[in-house]
């Protein structure tokens, strides 16, 4: 017999005379298919050296932009010394615990009102399911001066049961959608198989599901406490200067007191704290993606039955109708004077509050934001391909998540600090950034960077890897790999994660307030400045700026959630 032995490099060998392939069985990898499929650039070499070409664009700009000048300013204020007096203080401590406990608290509330909205979203079905996915988005994205001032005006005596409220009130979606995404994704024989030996609908969730769902309960649980740790906004408007956290307290320091010793200490506490969460939420979230992948295909959605069931629903209702009473009461507010605030947003304000018209701040947001989210779709985008590309490679998957956990800093290190920091450091830079309008962009990137990470990174990981490796069988190089397979099926996530991006860029306040100069203010920071100037012209002006952000949130959030065929939309 004669075999066709003479192939293209990688292909199946083919069968004696009648030219079929013989199935499940390759040609050995013989020293010519290796340098056939090096020079396609699919060598070990090439392969490993491609991805850490790509990573170092948003390695160098975390380093640059953050790095440099967080650790510009701790080594400013360890220089002056008073660090050690400052952590042995009492009143540091009674910070750190106020930090711990209100973000503590705001976490148990968010997973006690979230659990419920991820039952509905996971396991119910009916006509406006869409709409309750648009509600329970839009707390999360809107500004938190937006979100400050609607419990403010909700709850007008503050103190700490408002900030707690208004934390939950936040985060909510993050852990409705977070759980929703495995909840879908559980076996309900199981359920049903504990049921029929005798538990009680809340035993076998208690005993069953909830089990099943805790690497997804501790991923938003790690995530949420975050968010509420490094809280500004919200603290800043609601608790005032009774109620500090350490985010507030740096930013008071360092903007009011000049006191670098005394924030470069916060920042060292702030950054331990906000790597053992990055740490805690990283080994959550691998739980939670090994229990999707070994869960499988969805389960179909169906009406509630049974008293339990129907309970929870109502209790979901609930929740949902609770998030849109703080956003309601606002945009009704904006109207008590007529159209006054508005028709006043076309100038300063009472007594020239402002250096620039409310029009002119919207406009400046709007570039900012714009290019905000190009620069961090971009970076994003790179470093979601080099994660996934390392995770697949012979790379220790602790750097890999190293990586990860390094990426995602920006979003708990202090605001205040990173400001500060740019404008010690980014004079050595070429240009002199520091009265640059890049600034407010730069900074507003790096916290929206992180966002489009995790947005995009769980998609790109899902992708059949067999599709890929068909793809470079028929000679595609791994740049048209990508291009080719990944990027169609990660593009709805694209999409996502740059309207996601461009509205989180839209009413970042934190950083923004620090480097925004007076004739360049953004909205939400025009807003702030409003509410501490008096005059009730200033009010309205406030409350009409804040729901014109709400309109654009939600714009935002509906055009997202009407795409078709979402691949892990909203999930955090």
């Amino acid at each position: 017999m004669r075999f066709v032995n003479q192939v293209a490099p990688g292909k199946a060998e083919e069968g004696p005379r009648t030219g079929r392939t013989w199935p499940f069985r390759q040609r050995r990898d013989t020293d010519r298919d290796r340098a056939w499929r090096e020079s396609r650039g699919h060598g070990p070499v090439r392969h490993a050296l491609a991805p850490a070409l790509v990573a170092l664009v948003p390695l160098g700009f975390l380093a640059v932009f953050f790095v440099w000048p967080v650790v510009a300013i701790l080594r400013l204020g360890l220089a002056e010394g008073g660090v050690v007096d400052v952590l042995a203080r009492a009143e540091t401590w009674q910070l750190v615990g106020f930090t711990v406990g209100q973000a503590a608290a705001s976490t148990a509330l968010a997973l006690v009102a979230g659990l419920p909205v991820a039952f509905l979203l996971a396991r119910t079905s009916f006509r406006g399911l869409g709409l309750v996915r648009v509600v329970i988005l839009v707390p999360f994205v809107l500004p938190t001066v937006v979100v400050g001032l609607a419990f403010r005006t909700l709850l007008p005596d503050g103190g700490v049961f408002t900030i707690v409220l208004a934390n939950a009130f936040f985060n909510v979606a993050v852990v409705a959608r977070t759980v929703a995404g495995l909840w879908s994704h559980l076996d309900r024989r199981a359920t049903d198989a504990a049921r029929s030996l005798g538990a009680s609908p809340a035993r076998a969730f208690t005993s069953v599901t909830l089990p099943a769902l805790a690497p997804a309960v501790g991923s938003a649980a790690a995530v949420v406490f975050l968010f509420c740790a490094t809280s500004f906004g919200v603290v800043l408007i609601l608790g005032g200067a009774r109620f500090r956290t350490l985010e507030t307290e740096i930013y008071l320091r360092t903007v009011e007191l000049l006191d670098l010793s005394g924030a470069a200490a916060l920042s060292l506490l702030q950054v331990v704290a906000v790597v053992a969460a990055l740490t805690v939420g990283a080994l959550a979230r691998r739980r939670r993606e090994t229990a999707l992948r070994l869960r499988g295909r969805a389960s179909v959605a169906r009406r509630p039955s049974g008293g339990l069931e129907w309970t929870v629903t109502a209790v979901a209702a609930a929740v949902v109708a609770l998030l849109l009473l703080p956003v309601t009461v606002l945009v009704g507010r904006s109207f008590a004077g007529g159209l006054a605030g508005y028709r006043a947003l076309t100038g300063t304000g009472y007594a020239g509050s402002l250096q620039v018209s409310g029009v002119e701040a919207a406009l400046n947001s709007v570039r900012a934001a714009t290019d905000a989210t190009v620069l961090a779709v971009t970076l994003g985008t790179l470093a979601s391909v080099v994660l996934v590309s390392l995770s697949r490679g012979r790379v220790r998957r602790g750097v890999v998540e190293t990586m990860d956990t390094a990426l995602m800093l920006p979003l708990g290190v202090s605001a205040v600090t990173v400001g500060f920091g740019y404008l010690v450091t980014l004079d050595l830079l070429p240009g002199d950034l520091r009265t640059s309008a890049a600034l407010v962009p730069l900074a507003q990137a790096l916290v929206v960077t992180p966002l489009v990470i995790r947005m995009l990174l769980p998609v790109l990981r899902s992708i059949d890897v067999r599709l890929r490796q068909a793809a470079a069988s028929l000679g595609a190089s791994p740049g048209r790999v990508w291009r080719e397979v990944d990027v169609p099926l990660a593009g709805r996530s694209l999409l996502t994660a740059f309207a996601f991006g461009y509205v989180v860029a839209l009413g970042e306040f934190g950083a923004t307030s620090f480097l925004a100069r007076p004739d360049t203010a953004t909205l939400p920071v025009a807003i702030a400045r409003l509410l501490s100037r008096p005059g009730e012209l200033n009010n309205q002006m406030a409350y009409a700026a804040c729901t014109l952000l709400i309109v654009v949130t939600v714009a935002a959030v509906a055009l997202v959630e009407s795409v078709p065929g979402r691949s892990g939309v909203g999930e955090f």
